[in-house]
């Protein structure tokens, strides 16, 4: 594992760490309409690369409908990519927020995309 990178934003900070067989993001702070062309300025560029990205949402501790926007489109970006888009560790609160939108169908249910998954 290679630990390709950290980018800091006053309210979100995402690490990228390539494997053989995928690519996790893992985000810490708040993904909202502020902080929402930092992340997509870090993942979109991954997906050609990779044939899976994981977004690790263990230290997300907000998710607005902007930051919600932004992972669909990542989903839809993905699919064009031929590439998995799979969401781990999300808190209840986001878990919530995906099921109340109707969007955990989109994104293969939230059990095995949004709950913790063991590793």
């Amino acid at each position: 594992m290679s630990n390709t990178g950290a980018s800091p934003s006053p309210q979100l900070t995402l690490a990228v760490e390539k494997t053989p067989a995928e690519t996790i993001v893992r985000c810490t702070g708040r993904i909202t309409s502020s902080t929402n062309e930092l992340l997509k300025s870090t993942v979109r560029p991954l997906m050609p690369d990779t044939k899976r990205i994981v977004l690790d949402l263990t230290n997300v501790s907000f998710l607005d409908s902007s930051g919600l926007g932004t992972i669909v489109g990542f989903w839809v970006s993905s699919k064009k990519a031929k590439c998995q888009l799979k969401l781990t560790n999300a808190n209840q609160r986001i878990i919530d927020l995906f099921l109340m939108s109707n969007l955990a169908p989109i994104l293969g249910g939230h059990e095995e995309y949004l709950g913790a998954t063991p590793d």
